[in-house]
């Protein structure tokens, strides 16, 4: 057996061996870094399962937005930002800044939106079976069957899930995307219209369960 002497790299002093130890797992980590996760196909009950388990927890929450509003008969989008407010099972609130002011609020499948500052209020109603109210109840439950009357694809990318649900009924929604997070963290969610409107929210600074009330969505 060749003898090693005391001079050579094996007897490297401790610092010079993590050192070298710490160079290696960098490369190793950068390595792995420059292969990012693909998105993977998964059965669109587990992706409506994960969605219920991921909302289980969250009573309400509030974030800044950034929405990119696309309208059909427009050829560019319009950016706005602003903030949203949300509280099972069937209050939502979203209020923008100028120079698109506006505030809206859903309660279940009734909306009621105030253009500027003063404007007169518009109301729209939703069919029933679009309300907040009755997409939640069909989280109350595990999941283990497609509700009748959806369309729904599931993607995941790490702790990250997509769903985009497609309603088969006649209301104004077409299609409804939902990207999150497995703790319930909201990501993005994307609006298609039937009458081919789009819109898609980006949500940042998101804060659960701080106890809104029904003061929290009203529009005076």
């Amino acid at each position: 057996m060749m003898p090693i002497a005391r001079g050579s790299r094996f007897f490297q002093s401790p610092a010079t061996w993590w050192r070298t130890s710490a160079v290696c797992a960098a490369l190793f980590l950068l390595l792995v870094g420059a292969f990012p996760c693909q998105a993977r196909q998964i059965p669109a009950v587990d992706g409506l399962e994960a969605l219920r388990k991921a909302f289980t927890g969250v009573t309400d929450f509030t974030a800044d937005i950034s929405q990119e509003k696309r309208l059909s008969v427009m050829k560019r989008a319009m950016t706005m930002n602003g903030t949203v407010r949300f509280r099972k099972p069937d209050q939502f609130y979203l209020e923008l800044k100028a120079p698109y002011a506006s505030r809206m609020v859903l309660r279940d499948s009734t909306i009621e939106q105030v253009m500027g500052t003063g404007g007169e209020r518009n109301r729209i109603v939703l069919p029933p079976e679009q309300g907040l109210k009755r997409w939640f109840s069909r989280l109350a439950t595990p999941i283990t069957t497609l509700p009748e009357g959806l369309g729904v694809h599931a993607d995941a990318t790490g702790p990250v899930y997509t769903v985009t649900i497609a309603p088969r009924g006649k209301g104004q929604v077409k299609e409804l995307v939902i990207t999150f997070l497995e703790d319930g963290t909201i990501r993005k969610l994307v609006i298609m219209e039937r009458n081919g409107d789009r819109a898609v929210m980006t949500f940042k600074k998101v804060r659960r369960n701080v106890g809104l009330t029904d003061r929290d969505f009203r529009l005076e």
